[in-house]
């Protein structure tokens, strides 16, 4: 009877301990895989990648970054209500002692509007008030596809943010770059209904280190 106690016990105890082990396992293989699974779910896009061109007339920004266009705003779009969107850059001296000074801050607004009776996309381009379609347009442009019109909104090629003056030798600066869709130039039962609404904010957002200029 002993022996069959004792042989009963071995068994108990060898179940509990595989099964304590599965439970181990299983937290460990779950501790692993979740949080790369939410990092997946929760990225927008690849990062924005920015180029700085600096030359003797000041410094050029290029960028092209990657966004989805929300249904919603997609739908507002093929009802013929423009969509707006802006760019800012903002050029930062580096102070140890102090939070970083800001040097120059310069918008890029983007007006996108489809026109039905045409089937074509209109992006304008400026950098001043863009509530009238005509004020402070530097660049008209039409498309074909919302696929294609896009495809300009994502990309910025040699902006100019700065001048050369504005650039101390020998300093450290930085440039920010932020993207994003400008609900406020809305109409305004539109403005009331994006409050809160997640599938109106877009926004992109980056920061570059500017490398010192050597001497001559």
């Amino acid at each position: 009877m002993m022996a069959f106690i004792t042989l009963c016990s071995k068994k108990l105890l060898l179940s509990r301990w595989r099964c304590w082990l599965a439970a181990i396992t299983m937290v460990l293989v779950q501790g692993w895989t979740f949080p790369a699974l939410a990092a997946d779910a929760s990225e927008p896009g690849r990062p924005p990648v920015l180029k700085l061109d600096r030359t003797d007339d000041g410094l050029w920004l290029s960028a092209q970054f990657r966004f989805e266009l929300p249904v919603v705003v997609e739908d507002a779009l093929l009802k013929g209500i423009p969509i707006y969107f802006v760019a800012q850059a903002d050029l930062l001296r580096e102070r140890w002692y102090w939070t970083n000074r800001k040097i120059t801050s310069v918008q890029r607004r983007m007006r996108l509007i489809y026109h039905p009776l045409t089937q074509r996309w209109r992006l304008n381009v400026g950098a001043g008030d863009m509530t009238e379609a005509t004020q402070g347009l530097t660049l008209n442009l039409n498309f074909e596809t919302l696929t294609d019109a896009m495809a300009a909104v994502r990309r910025i090629s040699r902006w100019k943010i700065a001048d050369a003056a504005d650039i101390e030798p020998g300093a450290q600066h930085i440039v920010e770059f932020r993207f994003a869709l400008d609900t406020s130039q809305l109409p305004r039962p539109l403005q009331i209904g994006t409050l809160g609404q997640s599938d109106w904010q877009i926004s992109v957002t980056t920061s570059q280190v500017l490398g010192v200029e050597r001497g001559k």
